[in-house]
C-alpha cells in the first residue's frame, strides 16, 4: 500500500488534515477516496467548493487554494492501528509542513488528529484559540467518516464556520 501524495503550495487559505489515509486512498492514490467518507459531499454543502467534488480530482483543489496531508502517511483500515510511534513521528513532520507552507487555516478532520498534534484534550469544535504554528489559524472539525454518529446538518454546519476564517 502506497503512501498517497500531499497537496501542498505557498499561499493555500485551507489545508485539510486527516489522520491517515483509507485503504481505498492507499489502493488509489487520492485522500477521502473511502466511498463511505462524506468529506467531499460535507465540504461542497458547508459552501466551502461550487460544486461536489470526487477523490480522483483532489489536486485540483490547489487552484482553489485548499490543500491536503495526514498526520501519518501510512493507510489503515482504522486510525486505531496507528502506532504512538507513527504519532510522534508524523506530529514533528506536520508542525514543519504547517510552518514552510504557512497556509491561513488549517482544519483538522477530526479532534483527535488536532490532540496528536498540540497534545491538547477537550476542545471545543472549530477554531482553537492557541495555534500550533504562530501565525496559522487551527481549526477543529468532526471526522467525516462515515462511522460518527454526529447528524450530517450538524457536521456541516461546522465546516461551513470555515467559510468566515478564509
Amino acid at each position: 500500500m502506497k503512501e498517497i501524495p500531499d497537496h501542498l503550495r505557498q499561499g493555500l487559505d485551507l489545508l485539510f488534515v486527516g489522520f491517515n489515509p483509507s485503504l481505498r486512498s492507499g489502493e488509489t492514490g487520492h485522500h477521502y477516496a473511502n466511498p463511505n467518507n462524506r468529506f467531499w459531499k460535507i465540504i461542497h454543502e458547508a459552501g466551502l467548493t461550487n460544486r461536489r467534488y470526487r477523490a480522483e480530482e483532489d489536486g485540483e483543489l490547489l487552484e482553489h487554494g485548499i490543500g491536503f496531508t495526514n498526520i501519518v502517511p501510512r493507510p489503515t483500515k482504522t486510525a486505531a492501528e496507528i502506532t504512538k510511534e507513527e504519532y510522534r513521528l508524523g506530529a514533528e513532520a506536520l508542525r514543519d509542513k504547517i510552518a514552510c507552507y504557512r497556509p491561513k487555516v488549517v482544519c483538522y478532520v477530526g479532534k483527535g488528529v488536532y490532540e496528536q498534534l498540540s497534545g491538547r484534550k477537550g476542545m471545543d469544535w472549530g477554531k482553537q484559540d492557541e495555534p500550533v504554528v504562530p501565525g496559522v489559524i487551527d481549526f477543529v472539525a468532526p471526522s467525516s467518516s462515515g462511522l460518527v454518529r454526529m447528524p450530517l446538518a450538524e457536521i456541516v454546519s461546522i465546516y461551513a464556520q470555515l467559510k468566515a476564517l478564509i
